[in-house]
Order: C-alpha cells, then structure tokens, then sequence
C-alpha cells in the first residue's frame, strides 16, 4: 500500500499546492490513500466544508484535524455527516465527528 500524509496546510498557498500537487502525485506515485492535516487549511484557523470539499475533489481520501478543529464554526454541523473528515480522537465523550475510523482502498 502506498500511502501519503500531508502535514498542516496552512491557508490558502497550502491548499492551493495541495489542489495543484495532488493529482500528479497520486499518479506519479501510484498513491492508494491520501491523508490530509487540513486543521489550519482556513487562513491558518479550521477549515470549511467548501475547503473541505475542494481537498476531495483533489485527490485527497481522508481529512484529519487538531487543536484548530473548531475555529472556523461552520464545519461544526459538517462533521457528523462527513466519514472523511476526522477530528482529534482524545476529545470528551459526545464531540461531534468521529475520532478514528476504518477505511478500505481500492483492491484491498
């Protein structure tokens, strides 16, 4: 398996590298799953679903977060609908999203 984290997109030059960058190296490299830290991903502060959805579109499987997951409040209702995006798995009981989760790639 053939796997590529990206640490902390800050803004919007690190989304923009990652929308530009993405799509080569998920060919270039043979990429089977692609995980994205885009906690900081809006002007340094949380990210939107709009940022959210153009990371997808991208080539990117999985969204974590951190300390900055609520910054920006709209992904707030987001979250609990959206399998993609993880927030910090050592948060109280009854944090909205999902702290871990098991996902399945393309031939196995």
């Amino acid at each position: 398996m053939k796997l590529l984290y990206l640490g902390d997109l800050v803004g919007r030059a690190g989304r923009t590298a990652a929308a530009e960058q993405l799509p080569r190296l998920r060919k270039e490299l043979n990429l089977d799953f692609v995980i994205v830290n885009g906690e900081n991903a809006a002007n340094g502060f949380g990210i939107t679903p709009k940022i959210c959805d153009q990371l997808y579109e991208a080539g990117t499987d999985v969204i974590v977060l951190g300390n900055h997951a609520w910054d920006a409040r709209e992904i707030i209702p987001h979250i609990d609908g959206e399998k993609r995006l993880l927030r910090p798995l050592n948060l109280p009981e009854g944090t909205p999203g999902r702290g871990a989760a098991v996902f399945e790639v393309p031939g196995g």
